[in-house]
């Protein structure tokens, strides 16, 4: 287990979750000091908003250029903390720098005042201002990708930022801290707390400008009800059953099947957005079902060291009574057991990649955030039957359909309750778009347009001359 144990209620003794091993111990946030941090982060943002966002910019890009020349070194650190394999943690370090490309392409513009009335006599406008010292508290799971959507497109803003990463990340968020600061920004515009849950109720009480969060529907509804009085923008990334619909007209299940493994898999299926559910026409449902044990079967699980592995440890010990839960209730309902279904015996956190297959919406499985290396495939016999499962649900972050015809898919895919659908792929970000979720999936938008003026607040001028 990645493990934050209290020694005398003032460090974190941070673990290896491969194999147990104590990386690091670090000093907890005091209450005292992170008043003083407040208080510094207020004077400073004065300051950062003054300067041009072609200037905040500059140093934006400097630090994306910092963190590829040491992708190496932060790639292990991730790998170390989180147990992510180190492929998909150089992955993760590479593919987050096109939040940095995406800046650099649009902050400028929609960043710059709007004039609306240009003749008469009254001109009118809109001037977009920072919001002032946001509180982003960070998950473990995509630090660099879900880190990056926030901090950075509130620093171009002109905001500062007080960055709390998940106790199951505190060494990337150092990294962070580390190189936005030789990249130019202010020590008094961004600063990293170290700290558990004690910390984050004690920055929700704090008078802070803004709440940005990424983690579980469950603390982020704490944090909703904790901070509403305040008044301020809140804006919650919460979690999601995804589902993936594999429609009989794919030009290829076997393919269809690869990537349907990939976006349950990836990352131990430790994502928000991986598929969780899937929904499978009973014309191909046994191809497909083959094709796709086939598949999870040839992933390698072990050393996340080891660049082939592709199923490292789980980040969080606890997990693995939830997924043994889901497995034991979906099989008391009448499930079958193609795979897995058990922890892998010996140190570490390894949980075997387990499928599940003739599923059906009450099970857990079906209804339940999984949060880990587990599938649960149900056959459908139409397109409405799927439609109903996939709206069955208390989230609505993402929804996938496999079909070689486009309007049949965009026919289901305008039923889904969700922020972001998909078309023959799934498991995708893009900052080109805007990142949401509906219902249980959370509140607000990061990424696109949406993503860049969430960390502004509009001003209207009204100009009449005399």
């Amino acid at each position: 287990m990645l493990l934050y144990t209290m020694q005398d209620n003032s460090t974190l003794v941070i673990k290896n979750p491969a194999n147990d091993e104590i990386i690091a111990t670090l000093p907890k946030e005091t209450e005292a000091g992170l008043q003083t941090i407040l208080q510094n982060l207020r004077q400073g943002q004065k300051n950062w908003s003054q300067r041009t966002v072609q200037d905040r910019l500059d140093c934006i890009v400097k630090f994306g250029e910092l963190i590829l020349e040491n992708k190496q070194e932060l790639a292990a650190i991730l790998t170390q903390e989180t147990g992510k394999p180190i492929t998909q943690s150089l992955n993760e370090i590479q593919g987050a720098q096109n939040r940095i490309v995406h800046l650099q392409a649009n902050a400028i513009q929609w960043l710059s005042e709007e004039s609306l009335v240009e003749t008469g006599p009254t001109l009118e406008k809109i001037v977009y201002e920072p919001l002032g010292v946001i509180a982003n508290i960070s998950a473990w799971n995509f630090p660099y990708n879900v880190g990056f959507n926030v901090f950075l497109y509130a620093l171009v803003a002109g905001n500062a930022v007080l960055y709390k990463p998940s106790e199951y990340a505190a060494l990337t968020g150092l990294q962070f801290e580390k190189y936005l600061h030789e990249a130019g920004i202010p020590t008094d515009v961004f600063r990293c707390v170290i700290g558990d849950g004690r910390l984050g109720q004690q920055i929700l009480e704090a008078p802070m400008d803004g709440y940005f969060f990424t983690g579980s529907y469950a603390t982020g509804l704490h944090i909703a009800k904790a901070v509403a009085h305040k008044l301020v923008p809140l804006q919650l990334e919460l979690g999601g059953k995804d589902a993936l619909y594999v429609s009989d007209d794919v030009v290829d299940v076997k393919q269809a099947a690869i990537s349907a493994a990939e976006g349950a898999f990836y990352n131990n299926g430790q994502s928000c957005c991986a598929v969780e559910r899937i929904y499978v026409s009973d014309k191909i449902y046994e191809q497909f079902v083959a094709d796709f044990v086939t598949e999870v079967k040839s992933y390698v699980v072990g050393d996340p060291t080891d660049i082939k592995t592709f199923i490292g440890p789980l980040t969080r010990q606890p997990q693995t009574a939830l997924l043994n839960e889901q497995v034991a209730d979906a099989l008391d309902k009448g499930a079958q057991l193609k795979l897995g279904g058990k922890e892998i015996a010996g140190q570490g956190n390894f949980y075997y990649p387990t499928v599940l297959i003739e599923c059906d919406n009450r099970m857990k499985v079906m209804q339940e955030e999984s949060f880990g290396p587990i599938i649960g495939i149900q056959k459908v016999s139409s397109d409405e039957e799927a439609i109903a499962c996939m709206q069955d649900t208390e989230y609505g972050l993402t929804a996938a359909v496999f079909s070689a015809n486009e309007q049949r898919a965009m026919r289901i895919l305008k039923e889904m309750n969700t922020g972001t659908v998909y078309w023959n792929c799934c498991d995708r970000v893009s900052p080109n778009v805007p990142w949401s979720g509906r219902k249980k999936s959370g509140l607000g938008a990061t990424l696109s347009i949406q993503g860049i003026r969430a960390f502004v607040q509009p001003k209207a001028y009204h100009l009449r001359k005399l």
